[in-house]
This record gives structure tokens, C-alpha cells and sequence, in this order.
């Protein structure tokens, strides 16, 4: 079925195309194209393309001016004022002025759903202070932000789009990138072309752009290697060696900030009340049953790194006072009885991508020793999670594509009520050292405060963090001028080389 498959896909992508044409594979398709709203790792390939920043990263992940030159701190750090490009136009030919960042930023901020609300702080006002300056006041300091506007934070619509939510919204997300999107359709295809009014159009060389989602890693080298995909993203590991010997196609690796891990409802609704959501001993059980570096070994060739919090050890902030914990299966068993359990039945939902299935099939087979009986649910990535956001599960494993800023990777997903926590974790202690750490700007102060909080929240295990991926991008041979960011992102800035 496989080869049917790559086959099938093929025969459709390799038809002739207009010059200028980058064909891009991406390993899921985006949930929602809206900045606010989205979730997906993939999307954020998409709006790489769409939607300039404030701010971006480099490859030594240093903050570097996009929609923003300049930017200071005032008020004791409760004021940030961000310097606005000249000359920058929206997809709808409407000019960013400080006013319209403003009403950019307010979206992100006042609209109902909205994942970025957390990301951006405690965030009291945002006005124009120029005519190209935009001011965010903040009801205390904050360091996380500028960090936090290098994402999709950092993402600024149209004045006239974001009045526009739903799918009337979808069909025209107006960004200030140098691609504005034509056509989508779910499951198959997303389409942008070059907008010429872009402020950095000299260093854009192509005309059109698309996306295909593809999640099976072996469908999606098989078209880079045929020629019908220019880039594809995420790269197996078990087919590393085979790429390297390849002629026809090129592999591009870098660090990542990237993090998988298995995240369990622990008090969202009806499906919460499990052994695994109730008895935080019966999730120390799991997470005993699990050989990291035996994971990676079997799964992915050795090449990833194992890891136990959500950046890898090598970080500044990572908490050393809590290791990687060893498998112990003895452990794991006297753990189970103390919560009076034999067996336990864990109904693990997996995205349909064959880097997940492999690694949840290992960690399956460890638990099954342990006394977990874990069935797997295979769930399309948009589908799943939407689930999560609702409740609708009991654990699934997914990945979160990592930020600069330790926060960002912790906060969303820990503190108490916010949207990327659905499955309704909550510690007031630990929130409080979140706080405490993101108030602060002095490093070894924040290091000590988040120590202390991930303390807290390992014992809790209400996620439990396996390994950190290198971002392994493919390109065919004549493609030239992809940057390898650690976050993983595909900047088409100064790609060259794609075909007629």
C-alpha cells in the first residue's frame, strides 16, 4: 500500500509546472491558517511563507529585526517599543503603521480562542506611539516577549482581516509575507504566489509556492528523490544514510528545539478518570516502564536525544536537579500495586505519521512488561488536536516544535486555565515559580525559579517528555540558500534553484 501510494502521488505532483515553482512536502496538514489561532507544527511551515515576524531568529538563535529594526525596553520592563519597517504592505496593499501593529497585536490578544494570548504575558494596552512605533504595556515585567514576537506572536494581519474570523478569514489571511495564499484544499494541497509588494522583494526567487501534506516520511522522500518535490521536511532517521549516498537529493540537519512527549488528561472531563489521570503514581509507573535511549536506538536509529523536560540537557535552563530517570521495571510494578492496580489499560492516541507510530509501537512493547496495556489510536494531527483541546482523551503523544524562550515552551502548557493545557493540569506552586521566572530578566534568578517549578511538575507527570529530534531537512541537489534555523522552519528568503 505504501508504494501504491508514493506511486499514486507521483503520477499527480511530477505533471509540468510554471517556472519559479517550489513543491515543498510538509508532514501534516496545517488546522487552521490564522496566526491566532493555529496550533500545528505545520502550519508554521506555511506561514513561514505567509506571515513575516516582528522579529526572527538566526541560526545562533539570536533575535534579529523582520517587521521590526529596533526595539527597547521601558518602564522597568513594563513597556516594550518596537521601531516599525518602512515601506511594509499587507497582502490586501493596506501599509503597516504603528496603528495597524497595534490592531494586529490586539488580535492576538482579544480574539476568542486565541493561542497566542498566553504567549504574549500579562500585556495591558497596546497602542501606536508613532507613526512607525507600537508600544505593548505590560502590567508587570515580562521577560518572555520579544522571544515570544519571533513566532507567531509576532505575526500581524491586515487592519481590515483581522476585524474577519472563520472561514471567511481563511480564504484571504492577508500577512505582510512574500507569499500570499490562492488556494487550499484540506488534505491536499495548499497553494501561495509570490506578492510582489513585498518589502524584501529582491531576495524572494520564486513564483509559486506549494504545500503538500504527505505524513508517511517514506511517500514523501520518494517524490523529493523522483524529482516531483523540491524540500521536504522531517527526514526518517532510518533513511539518513540512504539520502547521504544519494546524488539527486541533499540533506540539511541542524540542532532543534523541539520536543516529544506523551501528554496524559489528568482533569479535563469524563476521560480523565483513569488510573493514569487519577494517581500520579500510576503515571511514575509509566513513565518507568520506558527505555529513552533504547526508544531512540530502535526508532530512530540512535540519532535523537533522549530527554526528560521540555529542552534538551545541554540547555541553560534545563533543571539538572531532576535527571533523566532510568527504566525500572521493577519499580514501575511496586508502583502500580501501591496504587492498587495489576494491569492497566492506557488508551494512547498517536498523529498518523510514521516517526510516531514507530516510537509509540517501542514504548507499547516497554510498557506491556511493566503491566500497561496501552492500544494505540491512530488520529489524523489537525483531528487530534482538537481532541486535546476539548478533552476528548486519555493520553496521546505529540510533539511541541520548541521556542527560544524556556517560557514558552512550559507556561501554555502548565499553568493553571490556559489554552494549551487540555488536560487540565494544574498546580499553584508551580504556577508561581512560572511567574516568579518570567518576571524576572536576571538569568540565575530565572534558572532557580523554573528548577524549582519543573521539581513540581515532574513528580506531577501530567506530561511526560522522551526525546529531542535534529531538524533533517531534504532538497533536491539543484536548490540552494536553505538556512538550517534550529527551529525548523523553511524560510524561502533566498531559495534558488527550483525548477520549470
Amino acid at each position: 500500500m505504501r508504494r501504491l501510494a508514493a506511486l499514486l502521488l507521483l503520477s499527480c505532483l511530477a505533471a509540468p509546472a510554471a517556472a519559479q515553482h517550489l513543491r515543498i512536502g510538509i508532514a501534516s496538514d496545517p488546522d487552521v491558517l490564522d496566526p491566532t489561532l493555529s496550533r500545528t507544527v505545520t502550519g508554521r511551515q506555511v506561514f513561514a511563507a505567509m506571515c513575516d515576524k516582528l522579529v526572527d531568529i538566526d541560526e545562533q538563535l539570536r533575535i534579529v529585526p523582520q517587521l521590526a529594526t529596533a526595539w527597547r525596553w521601558e518602564d522597568g520592563g513594563r513597556a516594550l517599543v518596537l521601531t516599525l519597517r518602512q515601506g511594509v504592505r499587507f497582502h490586501d496593499g493596506e501599509a503597516l503603521t504603528g496603528e495597524a501593529a497595534a490592531i494586529g497585536l490586539r488580535r492576538h490578544i482579544e480574539t476568542q480562542g486565541s493561542t497566542r494570548r498566553a504567549e504574549m504575558g500579562p500585556v495591558t494596552e497596546v497602542v501606536a506611539t508613532g507613526p512607525l512605533e507600537v508600544t505593548i504595556r505590560l502590567s508587570e515585567p515580562f521577560a518572555p516577549l520579544l522571544a515570544a514576537l519571533a513566532d507567531r506572536a509576532g505575526m500581524l494581519v491586515s487592519p481590515r482581516q483581522a476585524r474577519v474570523t472563520g472561514a471567511d478569514f481563511q480564504r484571504e489571511p492577508a500577512c505582510a509575507g512574500p507569499f500570499r495564499l490562492t488556494r487550499r484544499v484540506a488534505q491536499d494541497v495548499i497553494e501561495l504566489e509570490r506578492f510582489d509588494g513585498y518589502w524584501d522583494r529582491a531576495n524572494v526567487h520564486l513564483a509559486r509556492i506549494t504545500y503538500r501534506p504527505i505524513p508517511d516520511s517514506t511517500v514523501r522522500l520518494a517524490n523529493l528523490r523522483a524529482g516531483a518535490l523540491d524540500i521536504i521536511e522531517r527526514i526518517s532517521p532510518s533513511d539518513v544514510s540512504e539520502v547521504r549516498r544519494d546524488q539527486r537529493v541533499r540533506l540539511v540537519q541542524a540542532p532543534s528545539l523541539a520536543s516529544f512527549y506523551i501528554a496524559i488528561n489528568v482533569g479535563h472531563g469524563p476521560r480523565a478518570d483513569t488510573p493514569l489521570g487519577r494517581d500520579a503514581r500510576v503515571r511514575e509507573a509509566f513513565e518507568r516502564s520506558i527505555d529513552r535511549q533504547a526508544l531512540v536506538n530502535v526508532a530512530f536509529e540512535g540519532l535523537w536525544q533522549p530527554g526528560n523536560q521540555s529542552v534538551p540537557p545541554s540547555h541553560p535552563f534545563y533543571a539538572a536537579s531532576v535527571p533523566i530517570p532510568p527504566r525500572d521495571v521493577a519499580r514501575a510494578r511496586a508502583l502500580l500495586r501501591e496504587a492498587g492496580q495489576q494491569r492497566v489499560r492506557v488508551r494512547l492516541a498517536v498523529p498518523n505519521t510514521t516517526d510516531y507510530m514507530q516510537a509509540s509501537e517501542v514504548i507499547q512493547a516497554m510498557a506491556a512488561e511493566a503491566g500497561f496495556d496501552v492500544e494505540l489510536q491512530v488520529i489524523e494531527t489537525a483531528t487530534l488536536l482538537r481532541q486535546w483541546t476539548v478533552g476528548d482523551f486519555e493520553a496521546l503523544i505529540i510533539q511541541w516544535s520548541g521556542r527560544v524562550d524556556l517560557d514558552a515552551n512550559i507556561f501554555a502548557f502548565k499553568a493553571c486555565g490556559v489554552p494549551l493545557n487540555g488536560g487540565r493540569y494544574c498546580n499553584p506552586e508551580v504556577d508561581a515559580a512560572m511567574t516568579e521566572g518570567r518576571r524576572s530578566v536576571d538569568p540565575a534568578a530565572r534558572a532557580a525559579a523554573y528548577d524549582r517549578a519543573a521539581r513540581l511538575y515532574l513528580a506531577d507527570r501530567p506530561y511526560i517528555y522522551l526525546w529531542h529530534p535534529l531538524t533533517l531537512h531534504g532538497t533536491g541537489a539543484a536548490i540552494e540558500g536553505l538556512r538550517p534555523v534550529p527551529d525548523g522552519l523553511i524560510r524561502v528568503q533566498g531559495l534558488r534553484g527550483a525548477r520549470g
